[in-house]
């Protein structure tokens, strides 16, 4: 596999929270820089094989709007 996609939601605590499509891997950052790193920390630690790892990582973000009608 060569691609891997994390959903990237705002935590309501502030920071953000991730996890992956298809795999049990969740982690979270205070900002995206830091959150970027633990993604590939958690990559690290989910695949056993340094060639197993996707090399492309697909961050899908998901935001919340609330309005009102009236």
């Amino acid at each position: 596999m060569s691609e891997i996609i994390f959903v990237v939601e705002k935590d309501l605590e502030g920071g953000f929270n991730a996890r992956a499509l298809g795999y049990s891997i969740f982690t979270q950052g205070e900002d995206m820089t830091e959150l970027k790193n633990n993604i590939k920390d958690a990559l690290k630690c989910h695949f056993e094989m340094e060639k197993d790892v996707p090399r492309i990582i697909r961050l899908h973000m998901v935001t919340e709007e609330v309005f009102s009608y009236a």
